[in-house]
């Protein structure tokens, strides 16, 4: 037993150091993409980052699908979006203050609480998230993808010379990107096992151990943007993010298999409702996330988990 313990404490460390190491060089690279073909930092962001770290997300859901776990599939996504925000957003900015876009005040934050919105909807309609509503999921995707090009073509920059040959970003991103599946892999596994050894629930595990773990490149990309100075990449992975887990992941899910939409995710949904409306009112005057807010959203969560623990 004790053994058991000693070898997934060891794993999960690798799994940690893998997961800053490969975010460093996703940040890296992402930003330097972003320069050099003058594509605003925010939209590389809500795209090419808020993807590649949601990829744990949509590994873990998807797989739940397929093998007709729908508990999983449905939980990972709610649990890890309340997770994205309060804690992640809320740790970034206990760091530094994060400058945000009026578009990602304006429409990104909207649209994400608009669509956690349609999926309590679909969720409460029929106890279920139906392959029809899960190609609705998918046309919101489209329609967000459709936004994203707008965005590109209307804040266009100018090129920026002196940054490394894009051969290399490019391989800094899919090398970045790896590295942090591999090593979010790793620490849930090992996470999980170590769980198991003390004995914690296997409700408990999913909602808290394997929502962190597909988390985790969420964390690290967020934090070590906000410590570079790239803000719009710490707010944008976070937002882009949770569109994605939502209308790609869950869409994704549904239309392999129906998804059941168990009571108790209501709560989740509702928290992850409040957990939007609380980063709209902590960045809409100010256009920036600062500290107490960083703190606010800390205690929220603490909150959200002493109630999964406790029920």
């Amino acid at each position: 037993m004790a053994e058991n313990i000693l070898v997934g404490v060891f794993v999960l460390i690798i799994g940690f150091v893998m997961l800053v190491k490969g975010a460093d060089w996703f940040v890296d690279g992402a930003a330097g993409v972003a320069r050099k073909l003058g594509i605003p930092q925010l939209v590389i962001g809500l795209t090419i980052v808020a993807m590649g770290t949601s990829l744990p997300e949509a590994a873990v859901s998807i797989t739940a699908a397929i093998k007709q776990n729908a508990g999983i599939a449905v939980g990972n996504v709610l649990g890890s979006n309340v997770l994205n925000i309060l804690i992640i957003l809320g740790l970034t900015a206990l760091i530094t203050s994060v400058a945000v876009q009026k578009t990602t005040i304006r429409i990104e934050i909207p649209f994400m609480l608009l669509i956690t919105l349609v999926l309590l909807w679909m969720g409460a309609a029929d106890g279920k998230i139906s392959r029809v509503e899960g190609a609705i999921l998918w046309l919101f995707f489209i329609l967000y993808l459709g936004y994203l090009f707008f965005l590109t073509r209307k804040q266009k920059e100018e090129e920026v010379q002196g940054v490394q040959p894009m051969w290399k970003l490019l391989l800094c991103i899919v090398g970045g990107a790896t590295v942090i599946v591999v090593g979010s892999n790793l620490t849930v596994n090992s996470a999980t096992a170590i769980a198991r050894a003390v004995g914690l629930s296997e409700r408990v595990i999913g909602l808290t151990i394997v929502a962190l773990g597909t988390s985790l490149p969420e964390l690290f990309t967020s934090v070590t943007a906000a410590q570079k100075g790239n803000a719009d990449i710490a707010i944008g992975n976070i937002v882009g993010s949770n569109i994605f887990n939502i209308l790609f992941v869950l869409g994704t899910s549904a239309l392999i298999t129906p998804l059941v939409f168990e009571a108790s995710f209501w709560i989740d949904g509702i928290a992850a409702v409040i957990a939007g409306v609380v980063l709209w009112l902590a960045v809409v005057r100010r256009k920036k996330l600062m500290r107490p807010w960083g703190i606010v959203m800390l205690v929220l969560y603490a909150g959200y988990l002493t109630y999964i623990l406790c029920v």
